[in-house]
């Protein structure tokens, strides 16, 4: 894993294709300060509307590394990492560089493990659709696992109607 004083992190691009050094906002989300504030630097810079660069995979083996410490779950850790994944398969988008490629996959193991241990205590929505799709990217189903990270509750709505008849054959209670 690139440690932080390596200097290639001087090197990497954002989601813009260019230079950007995601470190700080890292830093933050490891020691628990300004987590938004960090989150949102890291959703602006490093994915944007599909696009990726080498600072988005080179991010994603230190995400995995910072959140199997945490004891509280984030929906964007998950979100973040299966959004990467997902782009990482669009065909305008850099190759994941060979020399993260070891990290990466090697992170996306680590990913099922903290998300069979983050769903016994979730509880919300967000954090379970979340999960949900990173576990099915973690086992290769890309497109599962976009599916379930891209539907919001009125689309599921709309295609259990149509594929099931929801409403007339099934109730919502617990």
């Amino acid at each position: 894993m690139l440690s932080y004083n390596d200097s290639r992190w001087a090197t990497l691009k954002s989601a813009y294709h260019d230079l950007y050094d995601p470190r700080l906002a890292l830093q933050k989300l490891e020691a628990g300060d300004a987590i938004d504030i960090a989150w949102k630097e890291l959703w602006n810079e490093l994915h944007h509307q599909g696009d990726i660069d080498d600072a988005s995979y080179v991010s994603v083996p230190q995400l995995v590394r910072i959140f199997s410490s945490k004891t509280h779950v984030d929906w964007n850790f998950y979100a973040f990492v299966s959004a990467i994944e997902i782009a990482r398969h669009r065909k305008n988008n850099p190759p994941l560089p060979k020399w993260v490629e070891e990290e990466y996959f090697a992170a996306w193991k680590e990913v099922i493990k903290l998300a069979y241990r983050d769903l016994t205590v979730s509880e919300q929505v967000i954090e379970i659709r979340a999960i949900l799709g990173a576990l099915a990217l973690s086992k290769s189903d890309l497109k599962l696992g976009a599916l379930i990270l891209q539907l919001d509750s009125a689309e599921i709505d709309e295609v259990l109607e149509h594929q099931m008849g929801w409403s007339e054959l099934y109730s919502d209670k617990k």
